[in-house]
């Protein structure tokens, strides 16, 4: 055997299933978990979660005023109410779940070197302008239904 065979990375077929499917399935796993507390801990009530340390200082929503509300919202079937309490995070939420569910499917199928998500330059930077663009619009007078406390 050569020294290049020894230090040679293993193959999609050399990775077991279950080593292949393990991160994705924990995340999976991690984000039910979040969903059923979010479920059964109610964020709508003052204080259950903590404070947003932005509202507290600024007065003003940050982009993910809202999130936790959003998602129980959701669990409840309360798609509207989950918009109004944030809508990038339903976004967010939507988004990140195909993607886990892609990583999923990619890793199953062999791709050992799969991963959630790369992260190139340009659709990072439209991300966060988006970001920043709808945290500012929750702030003025047309975006305020955006953001109910």
């Amino acid at each position: 055997m050569t020294t290049s065979e020894l230090h040679r990375a293993p193959a999609a077929d050399d990775v077991p299933l279950e080593r292949r499917i393990r991160g994705p399935l924990l995340a999976a796993v991690g984000g039910a978990g979040a969903m059923t507390l979010l479920h059964f801990y109610d964020p709508h009530r003052s204080g259950s979660y903590g404070f947003c340390p932005f509202l507290s200082l600024t007065g003003a929503p940050c982009p993910l005023c809202g999130g936790l509300r959003a998602m129980n919202d959701l669990t409840r079937g309360r798609v509207g109410d989950a918009l109004t309490s944030n809508a990038a995070a339903v976004f967010i939420l939507v988004v990140g779940t195909a993607l886990i569910v892609r990583w999923l499917m990619r890793r199953a199928r062999g791709d050992a070197a799969a991963v959630l998500l790369t992260t190139p330059k340009v659709p990072t930077a439209i991300f966060a302008t988006v970001m920043i663009a709808f945290t500012v619009f929750r702030w003025t007078p047309w975006g305020h239904w955006l953001y109910q406390a």
